[in-house]
């Protein structure tokens, strides 16, 4: 369970604050329930900037203070302390008074937006789901030190076009995309590990050669096959059920193991066989030669590794009060590496 504390500001000026209310979602950067509540209550348009403090730990629970932008001044709102909101160099764009605004006016000028509505907001991403005469939309943000979303779907998208959403605009660190079908797979079923992992592993087979984007220094012996391009988060709340990957601003180019590991580390044990099976298949269609599962026993630490990197590199780069949600992850993700590595060698 997750209390609110919505520090209400209208152009960057506080205006006030509505008594604390609880939402059934956990997750910090779940934002959709939180402005719906606001819009309510205050009958104003509103959205969060960004995560001012919590006291819940691992991205939920607690109580979690936003600031929030209302669109014009609302009433009902009690100002009995004064807050102040200093800039700072790391502040995302979208987490600055007019952010969200100017990310869905930069969506409408490609398709009229009769709806906007924020769904997540954090320091990795700000995204919004637009009711549009051409269907649902979808508007993304993410900060310049990830990958390029869209080059790395055109990438895979002239592979499979199936496994990578439809993108309508796009211009560096903006994305507008046509709604991916299905839902979340955050517990996928064989039937959903057999469809996407042997066509994402078609893909990663056809690009495989030289680095074509940033490359994670974490080496991962060969075993026959080749580096290529990697999701870099692998994991199912990535896919959707009617067979497409999202969020690519992870991507980077590596040894494919490290996504099946990746993917190893978010489903339950009894389903790891399954998906050991289906990619190791997959790869020794394409490389005979290989072995696969050799590759994925020393892909298991390796992958801990680049998550310790990638940590570091979100902590490195994003303000302080948003260091919440990353903190202490570099340190668990080496001392799983340490772990497996250990296992490895028994």
């Amino acid at each position: 369970m997750r209390e609110i504390v919505a520090l209400v500001t209208v152009d960057g000026q506080y205006v006030g604050s509505v008594p604390p209310f609880v939402v059934d979602s956990p997750w910090w950067n779940d934002v959709e329930p939180v402005t719906a509540h606001l819009d309510s209550t205050l009958g104003v348009t509103t959205s969060v900037l960004r995560l001012v403090s919590a006291t819940g730990s691992g991205m939920r629970d607690g109580t979690v203070t936003y600031q929030v932008e209302a669109s014009d001044v609302p009433t009902g709102l009690s100002a009995v302390d004064t807050y102040e909101f200093p800039d700072t160099p790391l502040r995302m764009p979208w987490a600055r008074p007019g952010g969200p605004a100017a990310l869905v006016a930069w969506a409408d000028r490609f398709v009229p937006v009769r709806r906007a509505e924020q769904v997540k907001t954090w320091n990795l991403s700000c995204l919004y789901r637009l009711r549009t005469p051409a269907g649902t939309l979808w508007a993304k943000e993410i900060p310049a030190f990830m990958a390029d979303e869209a080059a790395v779907i055109r990438l895979v998208g002239e592979e499979d076009p199936t496994l990578v959403p439809a993108v309508v605009a796009s211009e560096p660190r903006r994305l507008l995309m046509v709604e991916a079908p299905g839902e979340d797979c955050w517990r996928p079923t064989p039937e959903m590990i057999a469809d996407i992992v042997p066509r994402w592993v078609a893909v990663q087979a056809a690009l495989a050669g030289p680095a074509r984007l940033r490359v994670r220094d974490v080496p991962v012996p060969d075993f026959g096959l080749p580096n290529t391009v990697l999701h870099g988060d692998f994991h199912p709340g990535n896919w959707r059920s009617g067979g497409t990957l999202l969020d690519w601003g992870d991507a980077h180019w590596g040894h494919p193991a490290l996504d099946a590991a990746r993917l190893l580390g978010f489903v339950p044990p009894e389903t790891r066989p399954v998906v050991e099976e289906v990619w190791s298949s997959a790869w020794l269609r394409h490389r005979p030669d290989s072995d696969p599962s050799g590759a994925l026993r020393h892909a298991r630490p390796a992958v801990h590794l680049v998550g310790a990197l990638v940590y570091q590199e979100f902590l490195d780069n994003i303000e302080e009060s948003e260091r919440l949600y990353h903190a202490g992850d570099p340190e668990r993700e080496q001392a799983l590496a340490q772990s497996l590595t250990q296992s490895l060698a028994l």
